[in-house]
């Protein structure tokens, strides 16, 4: 096979991490939501914040030659549109959280060669989010970037004859709110850690679905989930886990569901190479730098826990390249 890339193609890979940081450094300072409220000078910013006026001016420059910022003939600078939809804080669209999110995954990147290498034993990464108002932030974000895809996820779920879905690691209710309002005559049970549980009731009520949802707080490394249900939606979880704790997690689910039921998995699903997905096979990497024995999984690798949890009928419903892939599963 002749090779496409020049010598210019792998260096501009070699510094791709600079638009990276730029941003990052950028959402660090919250300067998109500063300049949204009040275009500002570099010098005028600098007394605000406090900070160095050479390194801001090269900064905010920096920001504007990327699209992100608009450099005004006096001097001043605000954040293009788009940018100030999805990073200014107060937006409701806002991602911001996230990218603070990726800003906290640039020192376990960093030990990625550590941790190829093994000189480096696996110790968990400090938590970046820490007040109960960064922990609704962050969720709220990635409601605002999950929806979209829990709409189509439910689209490509038989759920005619499903009447009580159990949303194990619900979160904040993104997954549940698309599943009810697709099928008025189903019930969900919401579980998730006590923290989120509060999030989940105000998310639920604000869409007039709260009365047909049970929250229930709990930790589904630890506890048993609750029992009675028909549907099991477990989304974006078992890329954090090793294989013996998927085994036991579905194990737990299979005891929630009725007869019958079935389990629905949303995550990378790995080509039999492991190389695509391509964001499945990066994502395997964040797996490797921030849990003990997480990563991304082929379908026969899944296809075998759920068996040996119980389950029959286990089938690929979708593949996808951005955690999209779906299996299907059901209880004898």
């Amino acid at each position: 096979m002749k090779n496409t890339r020049t010598a210019q193609d792998i260096l501009q890979l070699a510094r791709g991490f600079m638009e990276s940081r730029l941003l990052l450094t950028a959402a660090e300072l919250n300067l998109f939501t500063l300049l949204d409220e009040a275009p500002a000078t570099a010098a005028a910013l600098a007394g605000r914040l406090p900070a160095d006026l050479r390194g801001l001016t090269i900064l905010l420059d920096a920001l504007a030659a990327m699209g992100l910022m608009m450099k005004t003939p006096d001097g001043a600078y605000r954040p293009a549109s788009d940018a100030a939809v999805y990073l200014n804080e107060k937006s409701p669209q806002s991602v911001l959280p996230m990218v603070l999110h990726a800003n906290s995954l640039w020192k376990s990147w960093s030990s990625l060669t550590t941790k190829v290498t093994g000189s480096e034993p696996f110790a968990i990464p400090p938590a970046e989010i820490r007040s109960a108002e960064e922990i609704q932030a962050f969720i709220g974000a990635m409601h605002v970037v999950g929806l979209p895809m829990a709409r189509q996820i439910v689209k490509a779920v038989a759920i005619e004859n499903a009447r009580n879905l159990i949303d194990v690691g619900g979160a904040s209710g993104t997954y549940t709110i698309a599943f009810l309002s697709a099928a008025p005559y189903m019930r969900a049970t919401l579980f998730d850690r006590p923290a989120v549980i509060d999030l989940a009731r105000e998310r639920l009520a604000a869409e007039g679905l709260i009365s047909r949802v049970r929250l229930v707080a709990g930790d589904f490394y630890t506890d048993e989930l609750p029992g009675g249900h028909d549907l099991a939606l477990v989304s974006a979880i078992i890329h954090q886990n090793g294989p013996a704790q998927n085994v036991d997690l579905f194990r737990k689910v299979c005891r929630a569901l009725v007869s019958g039921g079935r389990i629905i998995i949303r995550d990378h699903i790995m080509a039999p190479d492991r190389v695509t997905p391509e964001e499945g096979a990066f994502f395997a990497v964040n797996m490797l730098v921030n849990t003990q024995a997480g990563s991304t999984y082929t379908f026969a690798e899944i296809r075998s826990w759920l068996e040996e949890a119980g389950f029959v009928n286990v089938r690929l419903v979708q593949t996808g390249s951005r955690m999209d892939g779906l299996i299907e599963a059901a209880v004898p």
